[in-house]
């Protein structure tokens, strides 16, 4: 019989004990695949008496996970702890310097020293995998990498948190507005008690600048991406978008324009014949473009216990076969540091609902606003109350460049006639 595989497993919680069920009760399975045993060797954690529902008796128990890296008998460190420095940056570097693979499932380490870690691993003659740090039990790594590596990636675009997703399609089911759809997503276990990594659209931010380096051969570049979260989005505007024709998503967007590469992370208006406006609840997809395969879509659960550790068992299974893929798919010195296209510089359509007082001229001032500003109206919507209160008007635009929208904001915001902050949802029309 081949060498057993023996993996070390840093970080028990939710991911980490759902891998260890997984090589229990799919472990011939994935010997088969491999050609080898995957043995569980080591693992560490905080707590050494809590019952994980999995049995820890067989493996050597560090209390220390960074000395775990550095000692337990190991070809490969599973890094679940979480988080973009600390216990977790050092498990990794430690790993990668005595000579182990890296699996992981940490998108902030990756979308904050991605492109080093590579750069070290290559050195060490190691690899890092990370199918688990982008879209849970998606393969969208592998995808690009690997199925996708014949073609040019001229963009790709993605629901990439579930926690948004819930969130907006339990507004637009029920109507109710985002902080009561929260607090029950809260509740429920889909948003943390603190949740702003995911509805300020970091996490999603973090993921996108992952798969931006996978998908272009550039490096990671986490602090260049655009990054605005769904807090301000009513359920007025998921009204609204549903009469117009759209669906409200948290997008990460990644593309190349002549100004350079494009990343941003805000919700968008989507035209509801669009592959990505029926993906509801907790799920993800991605749609990527390339320039002979075409659309790709890849969709499935973004998160959980199983999705993640089934992410995690891949790369597992690779690094047991002897697979060799450079992290972000080409050698790590041969990374590029693209330009990045000001987002001023953005050029589209515009959803903008505002509250004005109901008395003649408002319209007038608004398009004199918006000429002044070089922005052209496509449509306008509106619903009248008692005269002198104020009212919702929305109104959809032309193409226009960031920067003039948000010069005819400001000039909007300056009437007197305008009670609210207009809320703005950029319109986005997604390659098919």
């Amino acid at each position: 019989m081949n060498r057993p595989l023996k993996i070390a497993v840093a970080g028990l919680g939710t991911v980490g004990a759902g891998l260890l069920r997984l090589l229990s009760d799919n472990g011939g399975l994935v010997e088969r695949r491999c050609g080898r045993p995957v043995v569980v060797s080591a693992v560490s954690a905080r707590d050494h008496g809590r019952d994980r529902g999995v049995d820890t008796g067989a493996a050597q128990w560090f209390d220390d996970a960074v000395a775990m890296a550095r000692e337990a008998d190991a070809d490969v460190v599973v890094e679940l702890i979480g988080g973009s420095d600390g216990i977790a940056r050092s498990v990794c570097e430690t790993a990668i310097a005595a000579g182990r693979h890296v699996v992981t499932a940490n998108k902030a380490l990756l979308a904050h020293h991605g492109t080093a870690l590579a750069v070290a691993a290559e050195a060490a003659n190691v690899t890092i995998g990370y199918e688990a740090a982008v879209a849970g039990g998606i393969p969208v790594v592998k995808a690009l990498r690997e199925g996708l590596a014949g073609n040019r990636v001229g963009s790709l675009y993605g629901i990439l948190n579930g926690t948004c997703n819930y969130i907006l399609t339990q507004m637009r089911e029920t109507g109710r507005e985002f902080d009561d759809v929260l607090a029950e997503a809260q509740r429920l276990g889909y948003a943390e008690a603190d949740p702003g990594f995911d509805v300020d659209g970091i996490d999603a931010a973090h993921k996108l600048s992952i798969l931006t380096s996978v998908a272009f051969g550039c490096e990671v570049n986490f602090a260049e991406v655009h990054v605005e979260g769904i807090r301000h989005v009513s359920a007025q505007d998921i009204r609204f978008a549903d009469e117009l024709g759209y669906r409200i998503k948290l997008l990460a967007i990644a593309r190349l324009t002549g100004y350079g590469l494009e990343q941003r992370v805000h919700p968008c208006m989507v035209a509801l014949d669009s592959p990505i406006a029926h993906v509801d609840g907790v799920f993800n997809a991605i749609v990527a473009q390339g320039d002979f395969v075409g659309s790709t879509v890849y969709e499935g659960r973004g998160a959980g216990a199983g999705p993640t550790a089934s992410a995690v068992a891949a790369d597992i299974v690779d690094i047991a076969r002897g697979t060799r893929i450079p992290t972000f798919a080409v050698p790590a010195a041969a990374l590029q540091r693209l330009p990045t296209a000001p987002m001023d510089r953005h050029v589209g359509a515009y959803y903008i609902r505002l509250m004005v007082v109901d008395r003649p001229g408002v319209f007038a001032d608004v398009a004199a606003a918006l000429r002044d500003a070089k922005v052209s109206m496509e449509a306008i919507l509106q619903r009248t109350r008692s005269p002198g209160e104020p009212v919702p008007v929305v109104m959809t635009t032309h193409d226009a460049r960031e920067s003039a929208m948000r010069e005819a904001l400001r000039r909007i915001q300056a009437l007197d006639t305008v009670t609210e902050t207009p809320a703005v949802i950029r319109i986005e029309p997604l390659a098919r």
